[in-house]
């Protein structure tokens, strides 16, 4: 492997934005309208790589880190993979292996965090009390017995909805979304169990169109996207998936084997073109990573919003099955992110912070960010096992390792 220095393209991150100065607030605390932020006034992020010392970083734990990661590629278990380090708002690696760092992933549920900042920014802005109940901003989710859901429990997945149907293609249509939002019930008292549900996002899309005028996908590219100079986007067409969005590749077996569910249902392009929320936001590794520096350092977010937002709420082990998100382990989560909390499970490093926030997805991606080192991490890929995801004790080592060594790059003092 050619020298750290020579493993990507430049990137970097450039902005006179002050950092996010951070104050904890106790759930359900009303933020005030700050001072709006128009996202003309933001900087863009620059592409241009730093040197890993300016950043703090070992170069040769990060070598350690990039060498873990093209093993999987070069050993032939993963098609294509990428990853990228950024700290103190700047990129310091990005690299990919079997594809070219131009491209972008489908990132299943590491997406939600990008879909969450949409919520987080309208808390700032004082337009959005997630203590709020959903039926009083969506009057048409106020049937069967889902009247006292809160926002913050919709993101918390709390809700006390086991299951919320809404499929390809009426997930694509906003009339019939809000049909399915209507027949959906409650199958416990809100607040007593944590399911984790992929519809609770298109709940959180109809917010932000209610609340802005703007579809979720329109609102993060013209709100958060396009200001930061970000190519991470939500309902991307057919066509430009076909240029610029890997594609979903068996690692097992054969094509037609696939289970059509899961994370596989994501294979329609139709699907991802619907901009399905919890899973459909595509992106490259070293936009995911910069993201997160966007948001402890932009004041696209009000201040304290971010650590209100990024702080955790629940620690419940998620009921149900595993491969519907459930877990014998307890979690900590907070508003549509999961949050390490100290005993962090396979997708958060126990290298970083318990404050470490962010989420995981199939079959071995990851993207995260460390508020209290600054650190933050991306890691994308195309394979998948014919399940759509890996529990093995391999698929589960390798999350791991890839996790805890890049939790681990910073210069030891």
């Amino acid at each position: 492997m050619p020298p750290f220095s020579q493993l990507a393209r430049n990137y970097s991150f450039e902005s006179t934005a002050p950092a996010v100065q951070f104050d904890v607030r106790p759930s359900g605390a009303r933020h005030e309208r700050s001072s709006l932020v128009t996202p003309s006034k933001i900087a863009p992020l620059l592409r241009e790589l730093i040197d890993p010392a300016d950043a703090g970083v070992d170069p040769f734990r990060l070598d350690i880190l990039c060498r873990r990661v093209a093993l999987e590629v070069e050993s032939g278990h993963l098609p294509s993979a990428q990853i990228a380090v950024a700290r103190y708002g700047r990129l310091v690696a990005s690299h990919a292996w079997g594809a070219d760092e131009s491209l972008r992933y489908i990132l299943q549920s590491v997406g939600r965090p990008f879909v969450a900042s949409a919520i987080w920014k309208l808390m700032g802005e004082g337009r959005l009390d997630v203590s709020a109940r959903v039926a009083d901003l969506i009057p048409e989710f106020a049937t069967n017995g889902k009247e006292l859901v809160t926002v913050e429990q919709m993101m918390t997945h709390t809700g006390g909805l086991a299951f919320a149907p809404l499929g390809y293609p009426k997930m694509a249509d906003r009339e019939q979304r809000l049909a399915a939002m209507a027949r959906w019930r409650q199958d416990e008292p809100p607040g007593r169990l944590q399911w984790h549900l992929t519809s609770t996002a298109w709940v959180l899309a109809e917010l932000v169109e209610r609340i802005t005028g703007k579809a979720l996908g329109e609102y993060l590219r013209t709100e958060i996207a396009e200001p930061l100079g970000l190519r991470t986007a939500l309902g991307v067409t057919p066509a430009e998936q076909e240029e610029t969005v890997a594609p979903m590749r068996c690692t097992e077996g054969g094509e037609a084997e696939v289970d059509p569910w899961g994370p596989w249902f994501l294979n329609n392009p139709g699907v991802i073109a619907a901009g399905e929320p919890a899973h459909c936001v595509v992106s490259s590794a070293a936009d995911l990573a910069l993201f997160y520096q966007g948001l402890l350092h932009s004041p696209l977010w009000g201040p304290g919003v971010v650590e209100d937002a990024a702080r955790a709420r629940v620690y419940a082990a998620p009921a149900g099955e595993q491969i519907y998100g459930g877990t014998e382990k307890e979690v900590a989560v907070g508003l549509f992110v999961m949050v390490s909390g100290g005993d962090p499970d396979m997708w958060m490093p126990a290298t970083a912070s318990p404050r470490t926030f962010g989420h995981g997805g199939s079959a071995y991606q990851l993207g995260w960010c460390d508020p209290d080192s600054g650190l933050s991490f991306a890691m994308t890929c195309n394979g998948y096992p014919k399940a759509g995801y890996d529990y093995s004790p391999r698929g589960r080592a390798l999350i791991r390792n890839v996790t805890n060594l890049a939790g681990d790059v910073l210069v030891h003092e």
